[in-house]
């Protein structure tokens, strides 16, 4: 059972930064490009931004469930990432309901600073969860691997506008893995120690009949985006 849920917590975390990984590219480079492509640039990622953020969710569910030991580590020995990250989050989705109603030009900024937080906020956070949660925030290492993860989606953000233009699918499956490569490698150095930190077998076994059935509803759905969306043209959208 252990095993199990590392798998579906590995597959949930990678799967956040492959896909939310290109959303956030997209708002990196926003304040770098002309008024006129903003919106056809937030057009190109509105109908993929909440099922990627839904991911997340699972994440955190799924961390704070299976290995409750970690919750205090995450919360307190991150907690001024996790508050920055969280801000960040706040002030890009509302710069997405905002930008077409009130101040387009103000907000199109606060997602271009919304998602650079979120970007270097996981990559400090990565650092930090490799040495135990020890790290200061602010360590070079952790601000480096930041620079990096903003990098890597900002390339990844702009393979996907590459792709929704037209473009072959190769170099957006690709930065997407790049994009990724960061958790996976952190994953694959902490499965020794996050398969012995796991909750006990009965939360475990209550956790798989409430969250399991409802995992095909979440892969049905992300499905049905990706089929629906995947080459349609950029259209106005409620962004």
């Amino acid at each position: 059972m252990e095993l199990i849920w590392f798998v579906i917590f590995a597959v949930l975390l990678t799967g956040y930064f492959a896909l939310e990984g290109f959303d956030l590219g997209v708002g990196l480079l926003m304040f770098a490009r002309p008024r006129e492509r903003r919106d056809h640039m937030v057009s190109s990622m509105a109908p993929f931004v909440l099922a990627n953020e839904v991911w997340l969710v699972a994440v955190a569910g799924t961390l704070f469930g299976v290995y409750p030991m970690l919750e205090g580590k995450v919360l307190f020995g991150l907690y001024p990432i996790v508050v920055l990250m969280l801000l960040s989050w706040v002030v890009r989705d509302a710069g997405l309901w905002f930008r077409r109603r009130l101040g387009r030009s103000f907000w199109d900024v606060m997602i271009s600073l919304g998602s650079l937080g979120l970007s270097a906020g996981w990559g400090v956070a990565l650092y930090s969860a490799a040495t135990g949660f020890t790290a200061s925030p602010l360590h070079p290492l952790g601000l480096g691997l930041g620079l990096v993860t903003t990098v890597l989606f900002a390339l990844h953000g702009r393979a996907f506008l590459a792709w929704r233009d037209g473009g072959k699918a190769r170099g957006f499956l690709l930065t997407g893995l790049a994009a990724a490569a960061p958790v996976i490698a952190l994953l694959a150095a902490a499965a020794p120690h996050l398969l012995g930190a796991s909750a006990p077998g009965s939360t475990l076994s209550v956790l798989s009949f409430m969250v399991l059935p409802f995992a095909p509803v979440m892969a049905g759905a992300q499905v049905w985006v990706w089929r629906t969306f995947r080459r349609a043209a950029p259209a106005p959208s409620f962004f």
